[in-house]
């Protein structure tokens, strides 16, 4: 089944993610708090917008897809204007260009950080543009295509380990904090998907570890 033609509709992928309810922010204090966006673009085909990060030494997001975001500091008045200055910052996207979903919740990484997790509607009308130093790559990912990488590996209703859980997709391996965040993503939207053959026989091409 084309791709094209088997996507949900991104309308339908935003009236599901008002419905959903956020992941609940850890208890206890030392985590270091972070927030990112989950961007979605393109009505009929939907795509998530995601980054490859640099191969800088010492960088601990190093080679690793992440969504677009980062710490919450002092000047931000609260996470999500966080998320929508980071956003900027990172890929010149303005606030203006986004129409916001709401929270999935929190997610934590191995090392302490707290990532909430905002999900948002990109409009796609300016020139992406970013710091060469710190991203290597921004990921246009087809939402179906996930969706059968999710399928092919057996990752529907059940959370698999940190080593198991790896998306591979466009020549990159998503994994970690940002693979349990597409996990969480792609559970919520399972019921929308096509049913039959496109579900029950996913296409193994979109597994491949070069795909």
């Amino acid at each position: 089944m084309d791709a094209e033609k088997a996507a949900v509709a991104l309308s339908t992928v935003e009236r599901i993610l008002r419905k959903t309810r956020p992941r609940l922010r850890p208890g206890g204090k030392g985590f270091d708090a972070t927030a990112v966006f989950l961007l979605l673009f393109n009505p009929l085909n939907p795509h998530l917008l995601a980054v490859l990060k640099t191969d800088t030494k010492g960088y601990p997001w190093r080679n690793q897809v992440a969504l677009p975001g980062g710490h919450v500091d002092e000047r931000d008045a609260t996470p999500l204007e966080a998320a929508f200055r980071e956003v900027e910052e990172e890929l010149g996207i303005p606030r203006k260009e986004i129409r916001y979903i709401g929270s999935l919740g929190h997610f934590q990484t191995i090392n302490n950080k707290d990532i909430e997790v905002f999900a948002g509607i990109w409009k796609g009308r300016n020139i992406l543009s970013f710091d060469k130093a710190e991203i290597a790559r921004v990921l246009q990912l087809p939402l179906f295509a996930l969706f059968q990488i999710h399928l092919a590996r057996g990752y529907h209703d059940r959370l698999p380990d940190v080593q198991e859980l790896v998306y591979p997709i466009q020549g990159v391996r998503i994994w970690g904090v940002t693979g349990k965040i597409l996990h969480f993503f792609l559970e919520r939207l399972y019921p929308a998907f096509p049913s039959g053959p496109a579900r029950a026989q996913p296409d193994k091409r979109l597994i491949r570890e070069d795909a």
